[in-house]
Order: C-alpha cells, then sequence, then structure tokens
C-alpha cells in the first residue's frame, strides 16, 4: 500500500556547501618569517610552492572537490605553471595581493596599485578573469575603511579578507561574522573566515594553523556548529607550505614563530583527505553567488 501524500517520507536535506581556498605563497613568505626573511632575499630561497600545489590539485581530485587559489601575483611570476594547472583543473584563481604585503601598511593609492598589478598578472598567465581577494593575513579590519572601498571600484566581486576575532596577528573582533555588503550601494562581498561560539566566545575555526595544531575533532565541531546551528557555509583555508613537511628551517626565527609554523606538518594532508569527506566544499565564487549577505552587523 502507498504512503498518503503527507506520511511519504522526507529526503535527507542537502549539506550545505562550504568554501575551501588555498593561499598560494611558499614557506618564506609567511608572516610568521617577516621579521626574519627578508623581502630581498626571497630570489635566494628555494621554491617549493610549485609541487607543493601539484599535490594539493590531486589531493583535490581524489575528493572531487573544486577549490579557490588566492595566489600572490609574486609566485605566479615565477611559476606560471602552477597558475594554468590550478585553472586547467576547474578552480578558481584568485588574488593574494601582489608580494603578501599587509594591507595596513599600504597608504590606499598604493593598495589601488598592488590589487592592479597584482589581478593583471594572475589574468595575463591565467587566462581567465580574477573577480575574488584575500587580503595577506586578513590584513583589512579597521584600519582601512577605505580597502573594500577601492575593491568595489575595481570590481571585485568579493573579498575574504577579514578574521572577525582578535588575535595577536590579525583579526578585527567587530566585525560580522558572516557574508555582508562593506560598501554601501556597491556589490561587493565580503566573506570572513570561519569563527565557531562557545558561549559567548569566538573562535577561530576557518583552517590554517588551527586546524592543524588542534584535534580534528575541534574542526569537525566548529564547522557543524556553523552548517548545521547557523545554517551557513563556512569558509575554511590553508597554505601550500603546510604539507611540506621536508621545507628549510628558519632556526633564526622566533620560537613563538617556529612553533606555529612546523608543528604538524606531516599530519597535515591526512586530516584535509578526512575534512573533504566530512563535508561539502566548493569555489569561493560559487558560494557567493548563492548566497544572500547580510549588511546588519551583529553584536561583539
Amino acid at each position: 500500500m502507498d504512503l498518503a501524500p503527507d506520511h511519504q517520507p522526507h529526503p535527507p536535506a542537502p549539506k550545505v556547501v562550504n568554501g575551501l581556498s588555498v593561499d598560494v605563497e611558499d614557506w618564506f613568505q609567511v608572516g610568521a618569517f617577516e621579521t626574519t626573511i627578508k623581502r630581498g632575499d626571497w630570489d635566494g630561497c628555494e621554491l617549493r610552492v610549485a609541487r607543493n600545489v601539484d599535490a594539493i590539485l590531486a589531493l583535490f581530485e581524489r575528493a572531487g572537490v573544486k577549490a579557490t587559489f588566492f595566489t600572490l601575483g609574486w609566485v605566479a611570476e615565477r611559476v606560471p605553471q602552477a597558475i594554468r594547472a590550478i585553472v586547467a583543473a576547474g578552480h578558481e584563481l584568485a588574488s593574494h595581493g601582489y608580494d603578501h604585503q599587509r594591507v595596513f601598511t599600504f597608504a590606499p593609492s598604493e593598495f589601488a596599485e598592488d590589487l592592479k598589478r597584482s589581478r593583471g598578472i594572475l589574468e595575463d598567465i591565467g587566462g581567465t578573469k580574477v573577480t575574488g581577494y584575500r587580503a595577506p593575513s586578513f590584513s583589512i579590519d579597521a584600519r582601512t575603511p577605505w580597502a573594500h572601498e577601492e575593491l568595489a571600484v575595481q570590481g571585485y566581486a568579493y573579498s575574504s579578507s577579514v578574521a572577525p576575532i582578535a588575535h595577536d596577528h590579525y583579526g578585527w573582533r567587530e566585525a560580522p561574522r558572516f557574508a555582508f555588503r562593506p560598501v554601501a550601494g556597491a556589490n561587493l562581498v565580503e566573506m570572513p573566515v570561519t569563527t565557531a561560539m562557545l558561549g559567548q566566545r569566538r573562535l577561530a575555526a576557518g583552517g590554517g594553523g588551527f586546524f592543524r595544531t588542534l584535534p580534528y575533532a575541534f574542526s569537525h565541531w566548529a564547522i557543524s556548529q556553523v552548517n548545521r546551528e547557523e545554517g551557513r557555509p563556512a569558509v575554511f583555508y590553508f597554505h601550500p607550505w603546510e604539507i611540506d613537511p621536508g621545507q628549510p628551517r628558519v632556526d633564526n626565527a622566533p620560537l613563538r614563530s617556529r612553533l606555529r609554523h612546523y608543528t604538524k606538518l606531516a599530519a597535515m594532508e591526512g586530516k584535509l583527505e578526512r575534512l573533504l569527506r566530512d563535508f561539502a566544499w566548493g569555489r569561493m565564487d560559487e558560494i557567493v553567488a548563492a548566497g544572500t549577505p547580510e549588511r546588519e552587523r551583529e553584536a561583539a
């Protein structure tokens, strides 16, 4: 006997598709070493980013996922084959600025030039339009009210440049936790990196060193909270050097920086494979296009 319509079993709700992203920079370009390795010494450092990007592309292929690669123009100039491989595999190519200079160190005119320069390099090499941007070290914050305005002027569709937490390295605690439009009258969307709530406390939960060093159960709990309780996509990121335990060691860097950078590198790829299995993932531009950003700021 057929069930009456009201008693038909309901199909399971579709999984929330989360934003998967890679910040494409090499091991010597990270914020942890910015006072140890001078910008002028970069060309003398071993380039490992291309082989690491290849490994990430293979990982994503095995998992059947697409992602966004926020890429430095400096890197694209030196390993153009990696950029073309990203595009050829169906991933989104987006900008991470030219050489990892933090936004709050720029004058507005310098930031505008950095945006144009990096975008031009990426589009020329990748042969695709670049519509997304992530500031190095999530360095759009309360000190840079002009940054989102310049992104809007230059026609970017979205930014993922805000970490809505308090942190010694970066952060804008008062920013909204989820997608919002930062410029009145403009279509630009800001997609902050993911945080979770433990009572009234915001916790960083969007990837990077937090994912690598903390137990996997924490990230699973945090992303599940955002998906199930908030009904929102998470925004997750990591770096190519984080799957590279064989990278050179910077022994003269501060101890805290070395601990942040080198802890559990060998375990990272396995944790990523698990994460890709446990949740649904997609390109950032597709997540932005599917969502409805809110302008209202949340209570701190």
